[in-house]
């Protein structure tokens, strides 16, 4: 492949194969996003496992509580981890690396039995499992550049969600007809025991087979970047002087690059926790069944997809703001009504108008960054994107569980999410749109 740096010189030919398998690894994280963190094993943690756990702090505050956690040691070791990743030229192992992690700890969960005393097990998985995602997703962010051009940037990173979406809603679907579907001590076509949550625990160990093999393409398939001539091994302390050398040139050369880090800080926070609790409040807050909230999941995912590929095309032509804009816009209306509403037909209607709306603003969140950042620096400005991420990573996690115990309610957590979403859209607002190609270049240390 081209050079990624030979883009400033103009478009460049982007192979689809590559497109398509930087795209599968999108398809294969679904198994631990829907399946794994959303509507499957997060639920069942909650809502089974953590059913009778003494107490007053409910099992749904001690998993926010869990991924707040993650993202704090997620904020201290993304910048350590990802700089030297990129200036090393290990982009694509090390994405490979912390996929393996990954899908270590989502076989580790087939350990955890419908027993309150497994809770503190599956809340560590999961965290552990939440931390290796998000280093993972660093460098693969990072090689979007090189699978497209500055004309395509939206459509491909559109395209990538689209693939995560649909991989989500294949694997739901064969979990739910597979394991879950039924009633009564057998479930499924695959007539799985119930036994000690036996059923969803094998779900677990399926979608992590199933991200493994879709992450190989990637690993194969997408050449590895060629490492920073001026690049030297840097130990943990010189890493963060240079990160903080970095923000203070990114505050004197150009401004909104850093003002954006910080507003999609926040925004990309609520973003994740509407997949984090959609499906743990759909259980606990609008008494959808296990088999219902997988159908909805199938659904939630499809409204994500459609919105992405649909906002991909207008995000090449107006630009990523405005998606993301219109996207928190419609995301805030709809979870306010949501919020108000009870039963399960709501929750169908505004958690699917919620959904359509997620899948725009994640997408051109990347896009956007990618086209603030100049040729060849991808890696250090999403390394900033991750840290600037996991770094308020804690805030909506920990809203939703402090405001679910004090209003004694798991329903009041919806409230929490909005007001880290409309944060995020206040601090966007002022931001300046990135150019369609971008010309400038952050100061070399």
């Amino acid at each position: 492949m081209t050079d990624p740096a030979s883009s400033a010189r103009g478009p460049r030919p982007v192979e689809r194969g590559q497109v398509l398998a930087w795209g599968l690894w999108d398809w294969g994280s679904s198994a631990y996003n829907a399946v794994v963190l959303t509507f499957v094993f997060g639920p069942y943690l909650t809502g089974a496992v953590g059913d009778d756990l003494p107490g007053d702090v409910s099992a749904n505050s001690w998993l926010a509580w869990a991924i707040a956690l993650a993202g704090v040691v997620l904020a201290v070791a993304a910048p350590v981890l990802g700089a030297r990743a990129d200036a090393a030229g290990r982009r694509r192992r090390a994405v490979g690396v912390w996929t393996a992690l990954t899908v270590a700890t989502m076989a580790g969960l087939v350990a955890v039995r419908d027993d309150y005393r497994d809770l503190a097990l599956g809340l560590v998985l999961l965290a552990l499992g939440s931390i290796f995602f998000e280093l993972a997703s660093v460098s693969y962010n990072a090689v979007l550049r090189q699978v497209s051009t500055p004309a395509t940037i939206g459509r491909v990173s559109a395209f990538g969600w689209a693939l995560g979406y649909i991989g989500g809603i294949v694997l739901l679907l064969a979990v739910y007809a597979g394991f879950i579907a039924g009633d009564g001590p057998v479930r499924g076509l695959l007539e799985v025991e119930t036994d000690g949550g036996w059923n969803i625990r094998l779900v677990a160990l399926v979608a992590a087979v199933w991200f493994a093999v879709f992450a190989v393409p990637m690993l194969l398939v997408v050449p590895e970047v060629a490492p920073a001539p001026e690049a030297r091994p840097r130990g943990v302390v010189s890493a963060y002087r240079a990160l903080w050398r970095d923000l203070r040139t990114l505050y004197r050369s150009d401004p909104h690059t850093l003002y954006f880090l910080g507003a999609s800080a926040l925004f990309r926070d609520g973003l994740a926790a509407v997949f984090t609790f959609g499906g743990v409040l759909a259980v606990t807050v609008y008494g959808l069944g296990a088999g219902d909230v997988l159908v909805f999941g199938v659904a939630a995912n499809v409204a994500a997809a459609v919105g992405a590929l649909v906002a991909g095309r207008i995000d090449d032509r107006a630009g990523p703001k405005v998606v993301i804009v219109a996207s928190l816009l419609g995301m805030i209306v709809a979870g306010f009504v949501l919020m108000t509403l009870s039963g399960a037909v709501g929750f169908w209607v505004f958690g699917l108008a919620l959904c359509l709306f997620v899948g725009p603003a994640q997408s051109s969140a990347r896009t956007y960054l990618v086209r603030l950042c100049p040729p060849g620096q991808e890696g250090e400005l999403f390394g900033l994107y991750a840290t600037t991420g996991r770094a308020v990573s804690f805030l909506a996690p920990t809203l939703v569980g402090a405001f679910s115990y004090l209003f004694a309610t798991d329903r009041a957590g919806i409230a929490g999410i909005l007001v880290v979403l409309a944060a995020g859209l206040v601090a966007l607002w002022p931001v300046r749109p990135p150019a369609k190609t971008p010309s400038r270049r952050v100061a070399p240390q």
